[in-house]
């Protein structure tokens, strides 16, 4: 049988545009910006539909999809396009219209692609995946799709426990994407050439064998009799037990994206950014992104300045965001920020870190990144508001830390501090909690103190702690939402009840509703996809936007999805762990040593802190011998040049 004839895929947008006038934001799904890419179908042999789960204006900045759309058209014969959720004005009309879910870049139908990647950041988008196979008309399950469906590929953060959407999705890449989604392709280009053979299962089947591809479908899950999992086997010959990550090394082979998307309609990040390290090892417990991005992989100061400066000629953008997990910890971040706001100086380009470390702060590095733009607040993460809670979390920072650092900044000028913390911590009081009220008065104490101003401001933000997969907390349980919830109430009140200082400081909290379904579904397994389907079918969608989540649409699918397997939405959340347990995740390899998280777990439970294994002595946490990795960090010695004004 001969490869497929490339039949032209037309446009739906003569069918969309009709639709357009009757939606909010009608900009967003139009296309055209300014560095997209469109290609000739009949050109191209292997083509992709790249999905960020959620709107537009979150969706287009991200730079997962940004970076793997570019790779992927830098191609021969391949072509990447960009889908979005689309807001449910538009999906009630395109469902009465028979639109399909299309790409914003030329509009084709999303089904008629070879793969559909979704980049997943956060859990709460799988209702959204959801909607967008509907309205493509592709089948929700895997089992039931054909040869001709796309194989859909799910990646990102929360794709390193893909088990509550195994039913859903075909296969799942954990780890970097660079190099991984130019394999697949080879690979699909491969099997198209001999004529598809085998059909789906075969390309699936080669994809699985490479041992860098998760396909669920290959693998059983068997159950004890107390709904604990028994063991995950592989039920096709040639299916390893165990799929690994992928690790890009020397991200200055890897400078993308080099044309950054510049969006038409509004966004929630306006600027380019340019990732200047990947990885952490500072070993905050509760941080998955730090634990599953390890080893730290810097790029070169010269390779920053290669990236900003042919970034901000394709963009005409007026900030640069320096982004990483932990930005000031870069070996070079001095170098770095005083060479960028040196050589723009006249073209008045402001740089950003997105949050900064309070040990890593200091106030060079603050007034170099606002000389050329604008002095807006200084936000701090200290996570947890008593000392020891953060010897519990491995956040060393000292409250008289923060104290010295907010000194430095409110007597330089700054009148705006915002302080990060999470509620729910693992044994954590309300002592603890309490204690974040006390640390902010000390915080407006100290500022009005060295400014001599009483025009001081600190604003209190707290999220809900949710345990994740691949950290030293995947097995401890989590705070329940009536518990978080009373918790904050408390220390509300302490601070509105404080006449001199409360009116200093605000106050800004997520109730625990969220962080209990978000739990639910970073530490579920396959039983949870009944769950996730059930609130898709009962109108679910956006659940990471206040104003469309609903915790009693999820609770009440909960109950009845879960009944059968005899396990409840706390059995998943607020349950402990034993180290015996077989977790859902537990063949999917992050290259973190399993018994290396329990023993971090015991150190926890025991206040005991862990350094940095970039400045000390190897603490075996298995990444760099599992994944034939290193840690790559300078100083190179260079200096951003030419430090003549660049035009």
């Amino acid at each position: 049988m001969p490869a497929e004839a490339a039949e032209p895929v037309k446009s739906v947008f003569p069918q969309l545009e009709a639709l357009l006038p009757h939606v909010q934001k009608p900009i967003q799904y139009v296309g055209g910006e300014l560095n997209s890419t469109v290609k000739e179908w009949e050109s191209c042999d292997v083509r992709w539909a790249l999905m960020y789960p959620d709107a537009y204006e979150v969706g287009l900045p991200n730079q997962g999809v940004m970076i793997l759309y570019e790779v992927l058209n830098e191609q021969q014969g391949v072509l990447a396009e960009r889908t979005y959720s689309v807001w449910p004005d538009l999906e009630e009309l395109m469902r009465e219209h028979s639109v399909p879910q299309f790409t914003v870049d030329s509009h084709r139908p999303v089904q008629a692609f070879d793969v559909f990647g979704l980049s997943f950041s956060t859990e709460l988008g799988y209702t959204n995946m959801l909607t967008a196979l509907d309205l493509a008309g592709i089948p929700l399950e895997s089992k039931d799709r054909g040869i001709d469906d796309p194989v859909v590929l799910a990646g990102g953060h929360a794709a390193f426990n893909p088990e509550p959407i195994a039913d859903f999705i075909d296969c799942a890449v954990i780890g970097d994407g660079e190099q991984a989604v130019l394999e697949i392709t080879a690979i699909i280009r491969a099997w198209k050439a001999e004529g598809r053979p085998g059909g789906r299962e075969e390309l699936l089947l080669r994809l699985a064998r490479t041992g860098g591809v998760y396909v669920p479908g290959f693998y059983d899950v068997e159950y004890l009799p107390d709904g604990r999992i028994a063991r995950v086997v592989p039920n096709r010959s040639g299916v390893p037990w165990r799929v690994s990550k992928h690790t890009v090394m020397d991200l200055d082979e890897w400078p993308y994206p080099k044309q950054p998307l510049v969006p038409l309609a509004e966004t929630v990040h306006e600027r380019m950014s340019v990732e200047i390290f990947r990885g952490c090892t500072r070993g905050c417990r509760f941080c998955q992104a730090g634990m599953i991005t390890r080893p730290v992989r810097e790029r070169s100061i010269t390779g920053i300045g290669d990236m900003v400066e042919k970034g901000l000629k394709a963009t005409g953008f007026e900030e640069v965001g320096l982004l990483s997990l932990s930005s000031a910890d870069h070996s070079e971040i001095a170098d770095v920020a005083k060479g960028l706001a040196d050589r723009y100086e006249e073209d008045k380009i402001g740089l950003s870190l997105p949050s900064t470390r309070v040990d890593a702060f200091n106030i060079d590095l603050a007034n170099e990144l606002t000389r050329n733009g604008r002095r807006s607040g200084l936000t701090f993460a200290p996570e947890g508001g008593s000392e020891r809670i953060r010897k519990v979390i491995n956040k060393m920072v000292s409250e008289d830390d923060l104290i010295r650092t907010v000194a430095t900044a409110y007597g330089n000028g700054w009148r705006q501090v915002k302080l990060y913390f999470m509620c729910g911590l693992p044994t954590e009081t309300d002592d603890d909690v309490l204690q974040i009220a006390d640390m902010a008065t000390r915080v407006i104490q100290k500022g009005r103190e060295v400014s001599g101003s009483g025009d001081i401001r600190c604003t209190v933000s707290i999220g809900g702690f949710v345990p994740k997969p691949h950290t030293p907390f995947q097995w401890s349980p989590q705070l329940s939402a009536e518990e978080t919830d009373a918790r904050l109430q408390k220390l509300r009140d302490k601070i509105r009840g404080d006449k001199k200082y409360g009116r200093s400081i605000g106050f800004r909290y997520h109730d625990g509703k969220p962080g209990i379904v978000e739990g639910l579904l970073s530490r579920g397994d396959r039983r949870i996809g009944a769950v996730i389907r059930a609130v898709y079918e009962d109108g679910g969608r956006f659940d990471g936007w206040r104003e469309h989540f609903s915790y009693d649409r999820w609770m009440a699918c909960a109950d009845k999805a879960l009944e059968p397997f005899g396990v409840d939405v706390d059995w998943y959340t607020t349950r402990e762990r034993g180290y015996e347990e077989v977790l859902p995740w537990d063949h999917l390899d992050s290259g973190l040593d399993k018994e290396w998280l329990w023993e971090d777990w015991q150190d926890a439970l025991d206040e005991t802190e862990v350094d940095d294994c970039r400045w000390t002595p190897c603490f075996d946490c298995g990444v760099c011998p599992a994944m034939d990795t290193e840690i790559q960090i300078g100083p190179t010695g260079k200096k951003l040049l030419p430090l003549s004004v660049v035009k």
